[in-house]
Formats: structure tokens, C-alpha cells, sequence
């Protein structure tokens, strides 16, 4: 007998399609929890702008200048700036479009982080909260990386005790952190080994900036009395940049470089499922469709 052919052959169903892909192929761009507009944008500015000076005022202050002379009391101030600061792009950022839904894993995640970091206190820079951070910002986008990273090291100092003038630094180092990966090129078409490859790399170099530059948050409260590697507010810059290159090597080159191989060996592992969970996650969210109540019925 002829077998008996269907005269309209199944179409798969439109769930089999890729999760990222419209109906004509073409990849659809990921939902953000937060759009940056431009006062949001001009905000960050601001902030990152004054968090740079904090970090290399020694760099650019010259030997007699009235900064140079009250070198103890400057990163004073510059903490108590930057604890502004912080909450004023933070809320910005967060008035933007940051939502219940958004503000719900905002608050998963940062309390994910937060537990993940006193895992490896003490222990030689294993610690695995920043792959989590370089994978959130990522998935979520620039604007909500930093708040991400900002609320993440306040919460993680708070369960560890951790609370002092460093904090702001930390908290703006980390969210520097998250948003440089929200950053990355084709956050809607690379995906795979590539994607992971990439933000692996991204995670060991970043591991290494974020140790420099809280390297440098420390470095002038130390005396030149008590080393010779020590801030000198009398030297010239050439002088204290090869002083800040030797306090590094020799105080935390160690640290960055367990912290940057736990982060790629834990992105190269477990990324790419935390990945396919955190962009399903997003989807199911529909943080960009508003929320509505319908009337009543009569």
C-alpha cells in the first residue's frame, strides 16, 4: 500500500525556535532591567569621574601642592565623597527603570554575592563573588552591573564585618567591575565557547585592575617611615609610580593572581549554565513590560 502523505507537512512549533531568535532568524536583543538614559548616563559620569580622582590623586597632585601636604587626610575626604555619590547614580540609575521585578533580583543576586565572598576570605584571593558579577553584568546590562556590584560589596562588608573609610572604594571598584562586562561586544549574537572564552579573559584582567586600583585606595595612608615603597608626598611622579609598582608585587600580586584564576576557572565551568539561567530568568521577568490592573468587572 503508498503510505499517505500529509498534504500540509508539521510546522514546528514556535517554543522549538531559539529562545534569542525572532521568526525571521535574526537574533532578538536581550531584555535589560535598566536603560540607561541620559541623565542616568551623565550621573555615572560624575561619579566614575570623581571616583578616578580619588583613586590616582598621588599621580597628580605635585610635590608642593597643599593636596600633597595633607596627604593622610585626603582619601578621608575622598570616602566620604564617594558614599554620596554612590547613592546619587545608584537612585538615578535606579529611578531609570529599575522595577519590582528588577528590584527583586537585584536582591537575589547581591545576596548570592555576598555569601559567596567570606568563602574565601583570607585564602589566597579565592573568590568566587566576582564571577557571579562578571556573568550578572553581562546578562543584565551595564547600568544594572553597577548598582549590582555597588550593593553587593556593601552587603557582603556588612555580613563580614568588613565596614571602614574603604568601602566606598570597594563599592565603586566592584560596580566598575559588573559594568565593564555589561560592556562587552555582542551581548546579543555571541554565545557558546566564544562567549565564555571572552568573558573569561575579561574576568582575569579585571580581577588584576580591581586589585590595582584598591591597591591605591590603601597605599597613601601608609608612611614613608615605615617603607620604602610607601607614598613619598615630597617625590615626584616617576618616583611614586615605581614605589606603587613595587607596594603591588609585593603585597598583592599573589592575591590578584588567585582571585583572576578562580574567576576564569569558574567562568570556564559553571558559566555557561549560571549563564542559560540568568537569560531565562530575564525572559520570564518581562521587565520591560508594564504591569497593569484591570478593572473590575461590573
Amino acid at each position: 500500500m503508498k503510505s499517505v502523505q500529509p498534504a500540509h507537512p508539521a510546522q514546528p512549533a514556535p517554543s522549538a525556535q531559539p529562545a534569542r531568535s525572532g521568526r525571521s532568524g535574526r537574533p532578538v536583543p536581550q531584555v535589560r532591567p535598566v536603560r540607561l538614559g541620559p541623565r542616568s548616563l551623565a550621573a555615572l559620569v560624575l561619579v566614575s569621574a570623581v571616583g578616578a580622582a580619588a583613586f590616582v590623586w598621588p599621580f597628580l597632585a605635585p610635590p608642593t601642592s597643599q593636596l600633597s601636604a595633607h596627604a593622610q587626610d585626603a582619601p578621608w575626604l575622598f570616602a566620604g565623597l564617594l558614599v554620596l555619590l554612590v547613592a546619587v547614580v545608584a537612585a538615578t540609575i535606579s529611578e531609570s527603570g529599575l522595577g519590582p521585578k528588577a528590584v527583586a533580583l537585584l536582591g537575589v543576586l547581591a545576596a548570592t554575592g555576598a555569601a559567596l565572598r567570606p568563602i574565601g576570605a583570607g585564602t589566597a584571593g579565592i573568590e568566587p563573588m566576582f564571577f557571579l558579577m562578571v556573568l550578572s553584568g553581562r546578562v543584565l546590562g551595564p547600568g544594572f552591573g553597577f548598582v549590582l556590584g555597588a550593593v553587593t560589596m556593601f552587603s557582603s562588608a556588612l555580613l563580614t564585618g568588613g565596614v571602614g573609610p574603604w568601602l566606598p572604594f570597594q563599592m565603586l571598584a566592584m560596580g566598575w567591575f559588573t559594568m565593564g562586562a555589561g560592556l562587552l561586544p555582542g551581548p546579543d549574537r555571541l554565545r557558546g565557547r566564544a562567549e565564555s572564552v571572552l568573558l573569561a579573559l575579561y574576568g582575569f584582567l579585571a580581577a588584576f585592575a580591581y586589585g590595582t586600583v584598591m591597591n591605591l585606595a590603601g597605599w597613601p595612608f601608609m608612611s614613608t617611615l615605615a617603607s620604602s615603597i610607601a607614598f613619598d608626598p615630597q617625590a615626584d611622579v616617576t618616583a611614586n609610580l615605581a614605589r606603587f609598582v613595587a607596594y603591588c608585587l609585593a603585597t598583592s600580586l599573589g592575591w590578584d593572581l588567585g582571585r583572576a584564576s578562580v574567576t576564569v576557572v569558574l567562568t570556564l565551568t559553571i558559566g555557561p549554565a549560571v549563564l542559560r539561567a540568568l537569560r531565562r530568568a530575564t525572559r520570564r521577568a518581562a521587565f520591560e513590560t508594564p504591569v497593569t490592573f484591570d478593572a473590575p468587572a461590573p
